[in-house]
């Protein structure tokens, strides 16, 4: 077993990549390669598996499978998170939105919910609840049904409120919840103009036209051929003079995207769509 600490070299790598592409339909090839070699030196560690017992889990067991699915697509989430992200968005994003006669948002990569809620929250407390819709996409099920519940535990909770506070919005977080017992539920208002879904970003199309899109911390896990792709995916996904906010994790250096979007806050790379 001294291998499952290890990890694979190159070769398994792109082996495993072509193998999981054969039999489960899911592409990892433009993902980074360095950010998957490390995820899967994690799961080999985890459930002290060799490189060819990992191979017959992926293949033979499709519980295992998505448990590796959740594992690599890293779902690192919280409400608020970055709460200067939002502090722009409630400033120099939901004003413009406003002017809308309906608002449709697609939060790619959405997890476990966490961002679609606090999205909502945001447009219920500007008073734009009754004309959004937001639309919340990942390639994992179990985190789309998590998503769905919008019941968090209120530890989760507890580390939510400080984000909320240093994104000055009124009252309390807690204020949008449910309590119960060691658990909190979303208020059904806020749950009501959702819809969760499974979309990959790789391989699937447009599905929508949105007026804003939010897709943060996602770009920096695949590398530039995908990076690209995506942001032509997003290009074609919004009406015109729409929003793109990727937030201050990633870093955008495409050529012609000066062309495709105007900048609305550079440090947390919220942009504007220019054209048609």
């Amino acid at each position: 077993m001294a291998n499952a600490i290890v990890g694979v070299t190159e070769p398994q790598l792109y082996e495993l990549i072509d193998l999981v592409k054969k039999v489960q339909g899911f592409d990892f090839s433009c993902y980074s390669k360095a950010s998957l070699k490390r995820r899967l030196a994690r799961i080999m560690m985890l459930k002290k598996l060799g490189f060819y017992e990992l191979k017959h889990m992926l293949i033979n067991d499709p519980h295992f499978f998505q448990w590796f699915l959740e594992e690599v697509t890293v779902n690192v989430t919280e409400m608020f998170r970055d709460p200067t992200f939002y502090k722009a968005l409630t400033t120099q994003v939901i004003p413009y939105l406003s002017s809308f006669q309906h608002i449709r948002v697609w939060s790619a990569g959405c997890s476990s919910g966490e961002e679609v809620y606090s999205l909502a929250i945001i447009l219920n407390e500007s008073g734009l609840n009754a004309k959004s819709f937001i639309y919340g996409t990942d390639i994992n099920t179990e985190m789309l049904d998590e998503a769905r519940k919008g019941i968090y535990s209120l530890r989760k909770i507890k580390s939510y409120t400080e984000n909320y506070q240093l994104c000055n919005l009124p009252g309390s977080l807690t204020d949008h919840f449910t309590i119960m017992y060691d658990a909190a539920s979303i208020h059904s208002e806020l749950k009501q103009n959702t819809l969760f879904s499974i979309h990959n970003l790789v391989s699937d199309n447009v599905f929508n036209e949105f007026q804003m899109i939010s897709c943060r911390n996602v770009f920096i896990y695949f590398e530039a051929e995908l990076q690209q792709k995506l942001l032509d995916l997003f290009y074609k996904s919004l009406c015109p003079l729409g929003f793109l906010c990727l937030g201050s994790k990633e870093t955008i250096r495409f050529p012609d995207f000066k062309s495709k979007f105007k900048v609305i806050n550079q440090k947390e790379n919220i942009y504007q769509k220019v054209g048609n």
